[in-house]
């Protein structure tokens, strides 16, 4: 199989970056070494390739209510300049992708979906948008072979995004630098005469921001960042810590907390589901699971004995009998000790509750704990 590159690449490769498999994309796992710059981040600042995810515009006098009716969220509620998490289910329930939504301007959208989603994604969209009432008022365009990316995260990044745009916004949430964008808000700058889009949203649990661009003027931007970024201790990053950063704050992964076989409401995302806002794909099932309960339900866990780190479907036992799976898990950098997350029937999902993590056939001990697992001193 031939793998997919960004087109920081050739950026990744001058800097060291270990390159693997993930998701048909080649892409960097890590620099140094995961630890760290999983504590660089928590600490000061990393610079993370997204240009893997996809990015699809959705335009015209209709795009609101399309939206609406196909993903959870309410995007009535977002201004312009804003963002929201919201999940795509299908009928079922079963989630298809999970997203950020963010309204550009009063009738268009940017959805940021899940690399390895965005075909299945684009496809949805366009089967649903064939039967919506309004087909003519709405357009979609998948823009995601056409732009990159980069996550720029941690509690230094505010002071460095303002001398990486140091002019005012153009357009989004009109702010005269980056730092003054709120949580989930979204603005158009100028780098180098052409317009990115600059996020304050983040995935790892610190501050931070996502800077989205033209594809070709990413590698200026990683490399005006890094040049810049040494006041600030900032490092790029990879993978790895991607992974153990977001399950230290319990953030979903699509293949793991999220498949087409789990729903929000089991997957603890059922704020993200608005019920209340009239019809939408998959809402009859949700709304049921919210006012009956679920059949399973994600847990956090941290393991209370020394033992290797917990993996992705080893097995977790409760009540002398294995009831669940893990979907993620590893050696948290900032704890040093194994952490989690798995699916338990209900009545084992309780904070405090014993379990047991089966690693290579030996069963170490662990405990339910309510999420997110680190949480800021």
């Amino acid at each position: 199989m031939t793998l997919k590159r960004t087109p920081l690449y050739s950026a990744h490769q001058r800097a060291g970056g270990k390159l693997i498999e993930f998701g048909g994309w080649e892409m960097p796992v890590q620099y140094s070494t995961i630890t760290d710059e999983h504590l660089c981040v928590r600490r000061a600042a990393g610079i993370f390739d997204i240009s893997h995810m996809g990015e699809v515009i959705v335009q015209g006098s209709a795009a609101e209510a399309f939206l609406n009716a196909t993903l959870t969220n309410d995007v009535r509620k977002l201004t312009v300049g804003l963002g929201q998490y919201t999940l795509m289910c299908h009928e079922h329930g079963g989630v298809i992708d999970d997203l950020y939504a963010y309204r550009l301007g009063a009738q268009e959208y940017l959805l940021i979906i899940n690399a390895s989603r965005i075909e299945p994604d684009v496809a949805w969209l366009k089967d649903r948008l064939a039967t919506f009432s309004r087909k003519s008022d709405v357009t979609l365009a998948n823009l995601s072979d056409h732009t990159g990316a980069v996550a720029i995260q941690g509690p230094k990044t505010p002071g460095l995004l303002d001398q990486l745009f140091p002019t005012s916004a153009t357009g989004g949430t009109l702010v005269t630098k980056p730092s003054e964008l709120k949580k989930n808000q979204i603005a158009q700058f100028t780098f180098d005469g052409q317009s990115v889009c600059v996020a304050r949203t983040g995935y790892s649990g610190e501050d931070g921001f996502e800077v989205i661009t033209p594809a070709t003027l990413i590698e200026a931007v990683w490399n005006k960042a890094l040049n810049l970024g040494h006041q600030f201790c900032l490092q790029p990053c990879g993978l790895g810590a991607r992974d153990t950063l977001r399950t230290e704050v319990c953030y979903p992964l699509y293949g793991h907390e999220l498949d087409e076989n789990t729903t929000p409401i089991e997957a603890g995302v059922g704020f993200f589901v608005a019920t209340d806002k009239g019809e939408f794909v998959g809402r009859t099932v949700l709304a049921h699971e919210k006012a009956n309960g679920v059949k399973k339900q994600l847990v956090a866990f941290r393991m209370t004995d020394k033992s290797p780190p917990p993996r992705p479907h080893y097995p977790i036992w409760a009540g002398g009998s294995a009831v669940g799976e893990v979907v993620s898990g590893t050696q948290s950098p900032s704890l040093n000790n194994g952490i989690g997350m798995g699916y338990l029937p209900p009545k084992f999902a309780v904070a405090g509750g014993a379990i047991e993590i089966e690693i290579r056939g030996r069963r170490f001990a662990a405990e339910v704990v309510r999420k997110p697992i680190y949480k800021k001193p």
